[in-house]
């Protein structure tokens, strides 16, 4: 005689399967669309319009950078941006003109340009308010006295305290 009270042993049936199967899939394509809206919407757009026009000076941009033995270094303090730039002698250097883009790596809402002036001591400084913690990167473009142009990321780390 069969007890009624005894349980009903679970039995793995197509419809599981195919409900098992489904659901992974959905959670798997769904993570890539969001991954996939998340990068383009903060792609911050191109570099150049033409990247093989660009790739054909590069050597000679870069020789002609290197050239000038420049040592470039940024932090911030506070609420200003100082850049300091120094020949080989450890000299600092003036510029023609200094350009610089300073924001974060992931997205542009933060962007500014800094408008730099040069200080007693040579550094070049700006203000840039006070800066959210993290990753942010100073993108310059500078134009020596000789016209050679000096192009640079500078990343810049700041931290909490």
């Amino acid at each position: 005689m069969v007890d009624e009270t005894e349980k009903k042993e679970f039995e793995l049936t197509g419809k599981h399967v195919l409900a098992i199967v489904v659901s992974a899939f959905a959670v798997i394509i769904g993570v890539n669309l969001f991954m996939a809206y998340s990068a383009v919407g903060t792609f911050p757009g191109l570099e150049t319009q033409n990247s093989y026009v660009a790739s054909q000076q590069f050597d000679q941009q870069k020789a002609a950078q290197e050239a000038l033995g420049w040592d470039v270094a940024a932090r911030v303090d506070g609420e200003t941006l100082i850049l300091d730039i120094k020949d080989q002698a450890g000299e600092p250097v003036e510029v023609t003109s200094l350009y610089g883009l300073l924001g974060r790596a992931t997205h542009v809402k933060e962007d500014q340009e800094p408008a730099f002036s040069q200080g007693s001591n040579g550094a070049y400084m700006a203000q840039v308010g006070l800066l959210g913690e993290g990753n942010w990167n100073l993108r310059l473009n500078v134009v020596a006295d000789n016209g050679t142009t000096f192009q640079r990321r500078i990343p810049i780390f700041i931290s909490a305290n």
